[in-house]
């Protein structure tokens, strides 16, 4: 059977199509319209859907409209209560009625498709079925925490047998991820957009006000918690988008991370007494901040954690899909990669490269080519394959540099454009990683857990040890990634280091590079040095 999965009420639209029990393509429509976060997370948006997306889904699997047997909505308007506190009380309507339209919508983005077969999946649920149904246990414990979503915030269940079994859910107004949107909007980032920089930011600082918010934060011990109202400005004054940050701001961005991580672990405790189940699956906003994710597999029950790397509302598109799917009986094949996207032929990218009259090079291994410039001290730009399902890079649309050049880290921040308290992460080869990290599980292909940077590799590895002695760590096996993995092994025999670093393959403001006319314009307007596309090399001059 065939199932496309939407996403569109909120931010991050996407699409995700599932044949047969198995994952086919899923994509984000920012890769497409070039809109970071496809568009702007406020009611009257609420119309539009990821028509581009949802098309490109369908032609990948070869399918039309019509062919489709359901269409997944990750958003059930029925389930909104008007009036509730933290509902948009001039928008919530026009957000519920767009969504009730949905169906007319979407059938005029894919014609052929039949209105009747677009189905409300409640967005919690959504979430949750992305990480339990496409994750590898079958079996599992499943906790969702993000902003909102009809009139909830929070999901805590097990999934048995392909059903979910819903153990606790958390009402508006409390959420723990608007209360990190709160301060996200308070520090001058935008909300539903910059709440990483708010993580990364918490490391300059130290938790001097856990008093004032545990009081306000906290769990009432039935698998719910508290969200009280907050004055921010009374721990440290409002910021302007720009606006320098201070110590103090940094202090209470750590406050709030580390009450954030306190009653998350306490929520999976209580969630694991509850279903005695040995594993973990993690979805919405909240398990994208890698540092609480750390703090889960290190100090719950739990003897392990899986987190869908889409774990954003993007991935509610294929936790729709996975949901119909499994409630039709269709077994379903777990995620074996985030490679889901969009990916070009050799002769496509050549093509290309000739029609922007441009000097490029087929080297005998891309691999070991770019390995040469890397220890050369050369950026990279780096773009293979199908492109990632979420907000990491992982190998396929990266930025790479040498992780043993300190200036490296002020230097891709230079080249995107963004702020310098940002880290940026390391690759390392799978079957090295335990020598050089520790804390955290391993492996790590996702790029969603912090590990310690063991010291005696710290001064090797300046590039990418952020100031609290940590690395958000993604590993590569020559299973995972073979031209990836050999690119790792040839840096790693120049220059002793089996490590890079990797960062998203974009500038600030615009999404990750998808295609390779993006790669082209991204290359021609940043101060990369060459462009690995494929298995060709794009140089630029430089100056000695």
């Amino acid at each position: 059977m065939r199932f496309l999965g939407i996403n569109a009420v909120f931010h991050d639209p996407a699409a995700a199509l599932v044949v047969d029990g198995r994952i086919v393509a899923a994509a984000e429509e920012e890769r497409f319209s070039r809109r970071k976060h496809g568009k702007q997370a406020v009611p009257f948006s609420a119309w539009e859907q990821p028509g581009q997306a949802a098309r490109w889904c369908l032609e990948r699997a070869g399918l039309i409209a019509a062919d489709l047997d359901a269409v997944g909505f990750s958003y059930d308007p029925d389930l909104v209560e008007p009036g509730l506190a933290r509902h948009d009380p001039s928008g919530e309507e026009l957000r519920t009625e767009f969504a009730r339209r949905a169906p007319k919508f979407l059938a005029s983005e894919l014609p052929g498709l039949d209105q009747t077969k677009v189905k409300f999946v409640r967005h919690h649920v959504a979430h949750a079925a992305s990480a339990a149904l496409a994750g590898p246990w079958g079996d599992t414990a499943v906790l969702v925490a993000d902003g909102r979503g009809e009139s909830m915030s929070y999901l805590a269940g097990e999934y048995r047998d392909g059903r979910l079994k819903e153990l606790a859910a958390q009402k508006l107004p409390h959420s723990l991820g608007l209360f990190y949107e709160d301060l996200t909007e308070h520090l001058g980032f935008a909300r539903s957009s910059d709440e990483y920089k708010v993580m990364a930011l918490a490391s300059y600082g130290g938790p001097v006000h856990l008093d004032y918010l545990r009081e306000r934060v906290y769990v009432t011990g039935d698998g719910g918690f508290r969200t009280e109202l907050i004055d921010w400005s009374a721990l440290a004054p409002r910021c302007s988008p720009g606006e320098e940050l201070t110590r103090r701001h940094a202090d209470l961005a750590s406050s709030v991370q580390h009450v954030l991580e306190e009653v998350l672990l306490d929520l999976a405790c209580w969630l694991h007494d509850r279903t005695g189940q040995r594993t973990l699956t993690l979805a919405g906003g909240i398990a994208l901040n890698c540092v609480a994710n750390t703090r889960l597999h290190a100090e719950s029950p739990f003897e392990s954690i899986w987190i869908q790397p889409a774990a954003g509302d993007a991935g509610t598109a294929l936790g729709a899909a996975l949901q119909l799917a499994a409630d039709a009986g269709e077994r379903i094949e777990p995620m074996s990669d985030a490679a889901l996207g969009r990916e070009w032929t050799d002769d496509e990218l050549e093509s290309l490269l000739q029609k922007a009259k441009l000097d490029y090079e087929r080297p005998d291994d891309v691999s070991d080519a770019v390995a040469e410039a890397l220890a050369d001290d050369q950026i990279v730009a780096w773009f293979q394959g199908r492109a990632e399902f979420g907000p990491r890079a992982l190998g396929h649309r990266s930025l790479l540099a040498h992780p043993g050049r300190a200036g490296n880290l002020e230097r891709l921040n230079d080249v995107k454009g963004r702020e310098q308290f940002r880290p940026v992460a390391p690759m390392v080869l799978a079957g090295r990683a335990a020598e050089i990290f520790s804390r955290g599980p391993f492996p790590s292909p996702y790029m969603l857990f912090v590990h310690d940077v063991v010291e005696a590799w710290r001064d090797r590895l300046p590039a990418v040890t952020h100031v609290d002695g940590t690395a958000r760590v993604q590993t590569v096996g020559p299973a995972d990634d073979p031209r990836t993995a050999r690119m790792l092994s040839g840096f790693a025999d120049r220059t002793g280091l089996p490590v890079v670093v990797n960062t998203s393959l974009n500038t600030a403001g615009r999404p990750m590079v998808d295609s390779p006319r993006d790669a082209l314009e991204c290359f021609g307007s940043a101060p990369v040095d060459v462009l690995a596309l494929g298995p060709f090399l794009v140089r630029r001059h430089r100056d000695r």
